[in-house]
């Protein structure tokens, strides 16, 4: 009798349609199979602790996937193939929430589909804050409770036009700590999920109810450290969101190694490097990372990076008052950038001000100085506008306001803090 059921559970088309998709994030063990003619190899998932260190990791879940894939998925729950394409144009298109809302397919495929543990990946909205300029800042409430934040922010241009930038997060809070940044001081938890990020963007869409032009990997955490979620995000972003790639650009602080895997990949997207100091020591006073990724070295790999890629490299500087907003920090700037090569541009960020922070704004007249200053050195430089202020506008504020206790990286849901060699 046990023979029997075990027999039955090996060729059971819902256990083969479970393993396979489960068996592409995680650990496996082999189970065989016999019977009086056959031996029959079936994978299932491991129950090591490998595997419960990290609860969020969930394959099953469709936001992310390509309409390749979905149209597999399809294919392996006994449907045509078109019902991949019906799926594709709902998550990405109509933007369903959940699964019974695919009025498109069948009820029997919709059942399937969740009795092997499907799900859509949407998350709650947990609060929404509106700026007088109309910048909307978002927080999520994930599945296991932790909040993250997103922002969209409308630009009118000269002409009339306006887009809608969605600044996305790639980490719940974020573990580099840069002394300024409002991020750092709510702790890290552990690295988005692909649909984590993607979603983000379909909300601001669906608030503004209008298409997201650009997007920016500028909200909590550091993206090279999620390296292989920011670029699974980033294909669903270009290809089934269809957002070009060059509207999107990828921010970090600078991790050791990561620039160059990045080049590898050959995007035509903008990397901007959050760079806040002309020189090593005052850096490593406002980024503590630093001190594991001398300036020389990152301005090498910004060098390599544009001879890999044809893209030029955005510098950010966050302009403190009277850290590092000094004209003669601004000469110091270009000549490391001049002699690193040309083309570079670098985009200036005063201060947003945030809570129990020592750094203060800069005055507007130290601002333009430091920019003509720049400029007169023939520096390529823009003044970022100021969006949101009453918002809780600066990263990480408004998440900080409602999850008081900083966030404590257990055993649980700690994550290396490296980047994957699979990138």
């Amino acid at each position: 009798m046990a023979l029997q059921l075990l027999q039955q559970l090996c060729f059971s088309t819902p256990l083969k349609q479970a393993v396979r998709w489960r068996s592409v994030s995680i650990s496996t063990r082999t189970i065989m199979c016999a019977t009086s003619t056959t031996t029959t190899s079936v994978t299932v998932p491991s129950t090591s602790k490998s595997t419960t260190r990290m609860p969020h990791v969930d394959p099953h879940v469709l936001l992310g996937m390509s309409e390749k894939d979905l149209q597999q998925l399809a294919i392996d729950f006994g449907e045509q193939s078109y019902r991949g394409k019906q799926l594709h144009h709902l998550l990405y298109k109509t933007k369903a929430k959940d699964i019974q809302d695919f009025s498109h397919l069948p009820q029997a495929f919709r059942n399937s589909l969740q009795e092997a543990g499907w799900k859509v990946g949407r998350s709650q909205i947990h609060r929404v804050v509106t700026a007088a300029d109309g910048t909307i800042k978002v927080l999520l409430k994930l599945e296991d409770n932790r909040l993250v934040e997103t922002v969209g922010i409308p630009v009118e241009d000269n002409k009339g036009s306006c887009r809608l930038t969605a600044c996305v997060s790639s980490q719940v809070g974020c573990p580099l700590r840069c002394s300024f940044c409002a991020t750092g001081k709510g702790g890290y938890s552990r690295n988005l999920q692909r649909h984590e990020i993607v979603e983000q963007v379909l909300v601001v869409e669906e608030l503004f109810n209008r298409r997201v032009s650009n997007v920016v990997f500028m909200g909590m955490g550091e993206p090279m450290l999620n390296l292989k979620s920011v670029l699974e995000a980033h294909r669903c972003l270009n290809k089934d969101i269809q957002i070009g790639q060059r509207m999107i650009t990828i921010s970090t602080v600078g991790v050791p190694n990561t620039i160059k895997k990045l080049a590898s990949h050959k995007l035509q997207s903008t990397l901007a490097i959050s760079l806040h100091a002309p020189n090593q020591k005052l850096r490593e006073t406002i980024v503590p990372s630093a001190k594991s990724y001398p300036l020389d070295a990152i301005m090498k790999d910004c060098k390599d990076y544009f001879l890999e890629t044809g893209r030029r490299v955005s510098f950010e500087y966050t302009l403190l008052a009277g850290v590092n907003d000094k004209v003669e920090h601004a000469a110091e700037l270009a000549e490391l950038l001049h002699s690193w090569g040309s083309g570079y541009h670098v985009n200036l960020i005063p201060f947003n001000p945030i809570d129990g922070s020592e750094y203060r704004r800069p005055y507007k007249k130290a601002v333009l100085a430091f920019s003509a200053a720049l400029e007169s050195r023939k520096v390529t430089v823009s003044v970022r506008q100021t969006r949101g202020l009453d918002a809780s506008a600066a990263c990480g504020q408004l998440r900080n306001e409602f999850q008081k206790s900083p966030l404590l990286a257990t055993s649980d849901v700690l994550e290396p803090l490296s980047v994957a060699s699979s990138v």
